[in-house]
């Protein structure tokens, strides 16, 4: 990597394919590139000769403007050595070819923003590339850098180590060990625990809390020196900035020896090297993150190529795979913390589980290698764990949270798992209403396709009537619109009464009404809509309707 003049390739090798792909080369074995600008305007008219010669050596992030051959004309004209355009699709695909033409055409190089990556983010990492050619100058940055130029945090975290004298730890905000120098002889037991549990365990964090360390750390802007104290050596720790943002540290600990005199100095210019590479560690973790759950979100819903996401979470075509969706019920407390709580549960037990937040819903694909049999049971005996976690939780009772199993299948054939999994949610929910209006205890609050019984196959019916009731007409249609709008007196009188099998005594129980104030409302619905609750036809039309019109629809 030339360190003095930036090029194009040595930004991509930086990059790695986080942020953008390129598409089509430079006209030029190589181009220099001096700056990032974000936007045509940032480039001048190309009628202006002083803005166009300022702007050249720039790669242009070509936001708001149309992924077309005309953007990279008029980018060229600027005076922009690459531009990177969003929206491009496969670079296969019909809509590349006329615009990798214009690139080829004016000798600019063309690159495509990366698949779940936003524009702030690939700015971020391409100007973080462009300054890590820029960090530091000096003898001291030099030497840091090394003949690798010091590219990954590993290889910086060794080069520290032997300036330093000493042992180097390179950790994010979350004090998770990124990087680290090799272990001598004389290293102390922390650090071994530190980088064989790839953390600053929690005793660690809390004493270094209590000290006071932790906050000089985070608002220091020097480095900080921690003298030995018995068996814990000699430390020196500096903060990893860019600009005021905190990005992460830097340890180094005495290792069997004093640090070396100017190990400080050393440590200074290493955290202004560190900055870009923890940006760009920070953003292929979110940049992963978002492929993950696109994917997730893809297998779940059907969208897209299946075996494409599935491939692109690890899963094996064969592998068994369950969906378990938890549901709070819609409009809960802003603090209710419950979902979340499942979330971390399920991800300290079981990493690797796909985890899909959405609203007042969280949906949990679990895979594992065993058959289809021993999965269920597997998923199962997870569901009992987290129904136990989330009943344990304060006001549990009054914000409770439904875990509905879907049944067990190939990765392909998640969206099914899913969507089974959030019938039983709904039938759960219906179960639990039926039970309180009975007074009867609370039935489980989890439950799989069988547990769930016939009320599965009664919601996917109903789903399915939706859309001929909606369009149909007569007295039962009249009876639950008039009843609905005057506000549904009727239409729950109704349904208490065919949930009670036609058992007036027991329906008035539910409602909390008097019997014959019951056996009124139901005179008025035969006298003023004509409908007979005698007649089979009208009564099995008559609880489709009400079921549809209460508790039945399709959240």
């Amino acid at each position: 990597m030339n360190l003095e003049t930036p090029t194009l390739r040595s930004l991509l090798a930086f990059e790695d394919g986080d942020a953008v792909r390129l598409l089509c080369a430079p006209a030029a074995p190589d181009t220099v590139v001096r700056r990032i600008a974000v936007g045509l305007d940032d480039l001048g008219g190309p009628g202006d000769p002083g803005r166009r010669q300022e702007a050249e050596g720039t790669l242009l992030l070509a936001v708001g403007a149309v992924p077309d051959a005309g953007t990279v004309r008029e980018a060229a004209r600027r005076g922009a050595c690459a531009v990177v355009l969003g929206g491009m699709g496969d670079e296969s695909g019909e809509l590349t070819g006329p615009v990798t033409a214009a690139a080829r055409e004016t000798g600019i190089a063309l690159l495509a923003r990366a698949e779940g990556v936003d524009w702030a983010e690939a700015a971020a990492l391409l100007r973080s590339a462009l300054s890590y050619a820029r960090a530091g100058d000096g003898a001291d940055a030099d030497a840091l850098r090394g003949p690798e130029a010091a590219s990954s945090l590993a290889v910086l975290a060794a080069r520290v180590a032997t300036y330093v004298k000493g042992s180097i730890t390179i950790e994010d905000t979350r004090l998770r060990v990124l990087a680290h120098s090799a272990t001598g002889p004389g290293a102390d037991p922390l650090r071994r625990t530190v980088i064989l549990g790839g953390r600053v365990p929690d005793w660690r964090v809390a004493e270094l809390r209590r000290s006071g360390l932790l906050r000089a750390l985070w608002t220091a802007e020097d480095v900080i020196h921690r003298a030995a104290d018995g068996d814990d050596p000699e430390r020196l720790v500096v903060a990893v900035r860019s600009g005021r943002e905190v990005l992460g540290s830097i340890w180094a600990a005495a290792d069997g020896a004093a640090l070396a005199p100017d190990a400080a100095r050393y440590l200074r210019t290493a955290a202004g090297l560190a900055a870009p590479l923890l940006v760009r560690e920070r953003l292929r973790e979110s940049g992963t993150a978002h492929r993950r759950e696109a994917a997730l979100r893809g297998l779940l819903h059907g969208l897209g190529d299946r075996r494409t996401h599935a491939w692109s979470l690890g899963l094996s075509p064969d592998a068994p795979c369950a969906v378990v969706a938890a549901e709070r019920r819609p409009g809960g407390r802003a603090d209710d913390r419950a979902l979340d709580v499942l979330a971390l549960e399920i991800s300290a037990h079981r990493p690797g589980t796909g985890i899909l937040r959405d609203g007042d819903r969280l949906a949990l694909l679990l895979t594992g290698d065993a058959s289809v049999r021993d999965h269920e049971a597997a998923v199962l005996a997870v569901v009992r764990d987290l129904d136990a976690v989330v009943s344990a939780l304060p006001g549990s009772a009054t914000a409770p949270v439904w875990l509905g199993v879907g049944p067990v299948g190939a990765p392909e054939r998640a969206c099914v798992s899913y969507e089974r999994a959030v019938l039983v949610v709904r039938a759960l929910r219906e179960r639990e209403a039926r039970a309180a209006a009975a007074g009867r205890p609370r039935p489980a609050r989890y439950a799989d396709a069988a547990g769930a019984g016939a009320a599965l196959e009664v919601l996917r019916i109903l789903d399915a009537a939706r859309p001929v009731w909606e369009s149909g007409g007569g007295p039962v249609h009249d009876l639950i619109r008039a009843d609905l709008a005057a506000g549904g007196e009727l239409v729950r009188s109704l349904a208490a009464y065919l949930d009670a099998g036609g058992d007036v005594p027991e329906a008035a129980r539910r409602l909390v009404v008097h019997a014959n104030t019951l056996r009124y409302r139901l005179g008025r619905v035969r006298e003023r809509y004509g409908v007979d609750l005698d007649d089979p036809d009208t009564r099995l039309l008559l609880t489709v309707a009400v079921r549809l019109a209460t508790r039945g629809a399709t959240p």
